[in-house]
């Protein structure tokens, strides 16, 4: 198994920034990859930003520009900026792990889940 544990959220204006951390731990060999998503109420959980073992990075049309993803592999630990925050940013912020490629912008083919974090933006 994989347990991760995210960091960072909190309460912002809009056009601030925040880092959002997500520390792993366990069998951290099988990870391919590390992803973000966010769920704000009443609707579903949507894709943010996925980085690969590899490097490779994908975002989500809505962020991208304002949101950087990275990864520190000695710490395992992957990391979102997200810079010029927006209301509609507003959510709980979760980290994922997949074993594969896939469909990275799936929530349903990622294995491990973070308690999540909440990130709010106010106007």
């Amino acid at each position: 198994q994989v347990q991760l544990v995210e960091s960072g959220g909190g309460l912002v204006q809009a056009g601030d920034s925040l880092r959002l951390s997500c520390a792993a731990s366990g069998r951290t060999f099988t990870v391919y990859a590390m992803g973000w998503f966010r769920q704000a109420p009443g609707k579903e959980r949507d894709f943010v930003a996925a980085i690969s073992r590899t490097g490779s990075i994908w975002y989500a049309d809505s962020v991208k520009g304002r949101f950087t993803i990275s990864r520190d592999n000695a710490k395992n630990t992957v990391y979102l900026q997200m810079n010029s925050l927006k209301p509609e940013d507003m959510a709980v912020y979760y980290c994922a792990t997949r074993r594969g490629l896939g469909q990275i912008r799936v929530s349903g083919e990622y294995d491990y889940w973070g308690q999540g974090v909440q990130v709010t933006v106010s106007s």
